[in-house]
C-alpha cells in the first residue's frame, strides 16, 4: 500500500481520562504531555492530544501517510472533504485533520527530513 494507515491519535478535552481508559483497556503507555498538550501514546505508535485550548473537541482518527501533505489536501477537498485542522508544519512533520464527505474525521501526514 502506497499510503499506509500508520497512526491514531485521540483528541479529547479531558486527556487524564481518556489516557486512563485507554491505559486501562488496551494496557497502552501514555507519556507526559508536550509543550504543546501532545503526549504520546505506546511509544510513537499515537498521541493522545489535550484540545481544551482549541474548542474542546473530542475524536479517534486515523492518519494516512502521504507524499505530499498539501497536494493531498487539496485532492481531498475536490472530492467533497472538508478541512477540520488546516495544514500545520511543527518542524518534525506536516499533517492536516479532514473531514470525508459522510462526516468522518481521518488525518493526513508526512516526516519532514532531519
Amino acid at each position: 500500500m502506497s499510503n499506509p494507515v500508520n497512526y491514531f491519535e485521540i483528541g479529547t478535552p479531558d486527556p487524564a481520562a481518556a489516557g486512563a481508559f485507554y491505559s486501562g483497556m488496551f494496557d497502552w503507555p501514555v507519556g507526559p504531555p508536550s509543550d504543546a498538550a501532545y503526549s504520546m501514546v505506546d511509544g510513537d505508535h499515537g498521541g493522545l492530544w489535550d484540545t481544551s485550548a482549541m474548542g474542546g473537541g473530542s475524536w479517534a482518527i486515523f492518519y494516512v501517510q502521504v507524499d505530499d501533505v498539501a497536494a493531498s489536501l487539496a485532492r481531498a477537498v475536490e472530492l467533497g472533504a472538508t478541512v477540520a485542522v488546516p495544514l500545520v508544519d511543527n518542524g518534525a512533520i506536516e499533517f492536516a485533520h479532514l473531514l470525508d464527505p459522510q462526516g468522518s474525521r481521518f488525518g493526513i501526514w508526512r516526516p519532514k527530513a532531519p
